[in-house]
């Protein structure tokens, strides 16, 4: 009631956003309104975000992946995402542009953001990947991909690695522009197929 002021998205954080993505002053506002009823502390923590992930999959297990997408997010690693940094996390996921997704999901696959990916954490990811995956639909996945591990050797041969070699995020970005198949194995992509049908109706 009379704190709503107080409670005020600032004009820079405002300018940021409209200047970084693609959503109109008047959907930040009433985004943020509704991020403030979801979260009075103008703060979203870990365990807020995996049960909002929770909720759009019902049906799989979200948490490691969950985990993996928040630490991507935030920023100067508090432990909480502030409503810009939700923000931009929506509109990279959902509609940014295909290098900043990329780049993005470098981030995502460089757990200890040294600046390379190793095998391993690649592994990780795909993991946390096909826990978001019912069983159900596994079982249509390609025979060279329908398991974490297979899925994972299949990135890294595509790569063309050794074993405890690693990928920088120009040779991570090049690769996948140059083949957009592997775009699709990086990713949880049943949201992606989504986005790719609306593009479609768009044209």
């Amino acid at each position: 009631m009379g704190n709503s002021k107080s409670c005020a998205l600032s004009k820079e954080v405002l300018e940021d956003l409209k200047l970084n993505t693609r959503y109109t002053e008047e959907q930040l506002y009433t985004w943020y309104q509704t991020f403030l009823r979801e979260c009075p502390t103008g703060r979203i923590s870990q365990q807020q975000f995996e049960s909002i992930y929770a909720s759009f999959f019902p049906d799989a297990d979200p948490k490691a992946y969950a985990q993996h997408v928040f630490r991507s997010f935030d920023q100067n690693s508090d432990g909480t995402l502030d409503f810009k940094e939700y923000i931009v996390a929506l509109h990279l996921t959902s509609s940014g542009k295909t290098m900043e997704k990329l780049e993005w999901a470098f981030a995502l696959y460089d757990l200890d953001g040294n600046g390379s990916i190793t095998k391993n954490e690649i592994q990780e990811i795909v993991r946390s990947i096909f826990n978001m995956i019912s069983k159900e639909a596994q079982k249509n996945l390609p025979q060279d991909e329908n398991t974490p591990e297979k899925r994972a050797d299949k990135i890294w041969d595509f790569f063309g690695k050794k074993e405890n070699d690693k990928i920088t995020e120009g040779e991570f970005i090049q690769g996948i522009m140059d083949n957009k198949n592997i775009l699709r194995l990086i990713q949880f992509d049943e949201p992606q197929k989504v986005q790719e049908r609306l593009k479609e109706k768009k044209h």
